[in-house]
């Protein structure tokens, strides 16, 4: 049982008649839980106990939890966020999933569909946040230009510096990276990453595949992600123009 690990959590609620129940049951599956209950503290606990996940509300009384969301990615935070929040609009969705959140549940939900989306999420991150610093290695020594994915403690390296990815991004790298150039189709993608029973737009896949082009472009990556319409998705060699 995955609580039974003792993972550290982080819970981002100001209102205590939820943060309250959702505390207690997390504790009582097996959890750590630390709950904030403002934006700037999410922030800083964030980037300093390095919880495994983060469950963070939108709707907090100092700043958006879209920003917040934004902000401990930027700060290199790699673990698992999964927003719950009363805004169920579809461009909520891909909003904060364009910032850097792996999952989203809507307001109100059952305790057990949290727990299961608590869960799906652990399993997809192999390694863990506060146990990053132990698995990573050292950076390898590579020629200008090299790109190498490691599976085992999911970094990403081109010329010797580490591509900062979170959880889905890396896990749609991975994928293509696999299949060494073949084309691997949308619905592929979908079922491993966000697996069989997501029933949301596929535009999180558009916009997650949107944000890993950029980051590897930024980096100079020699290696492309090329769309085939209608299909899918391949990794080619060489950079992408412009």
């Amino acid at each position: 049982m995955l609580g039974a690990m003792t993972h550290r959590l982080l819970l981002v609620e100001d209102d205590d008649g939820i943060a309250l129940p959702l505390v207690r049951t997390l504790e009582r599956d097996g959890y750590a839980v630390e709950r904030v209950a403002t934006g700037h503290a999410a922030v800083e606990r964030a980037g300093t106990d390095e919880p495994e996940m983060v469950i963070l509300d939108l709707g907090l009384p100092d700043i958006d939890g879209l920003d917040v969301c934004q902000r401990i990615r930027e700060g290199g935070y790699g673990g698992g966020v999964l927003i719950v929040t009363a805004r169920g609009g579809e461009l909520d969705r891909v909003l904060g999933l364009d910032v850097g959140a792996d999952d989203y549940l809507v307001k109100p939900f059952m305790l057990s569909e949290l727990l299961a989306r608590v869960r799906a999420l652990l399993r997809r991150t192999a390694v863990s946040a506060g146990d990053r610093a132990a698995a990573r290695p050292a950076p390898p020594h590579t020629e200008p230009q090299d790109f190498r994915v490691d599976l085992r403690a999911r970094q990403v390296w081109v010329a010797g510096e580490e591509v900062p990815l979170n959880a889905k991004e890396f896990d749609l790298l991975s994928q293509l990276h696999e299949r060494g150039g073949e084309v691997v189709t949308r619905e592929h993608l979908m079922d491993q990453v966000w697996d069989a029973n997501w029933f949301g737009s596929t535009k999180v896949l558009d916009v997650t595949m949107a944000r890993l082009r950029q980051k590897l472009e930024s980096h100079e990556a020699p290696v492309q992600i090329v769309t085939v319409r209608g299909v899918g998705f391949r990794l080619e060699q060489g950079r992408a123009n412009g």
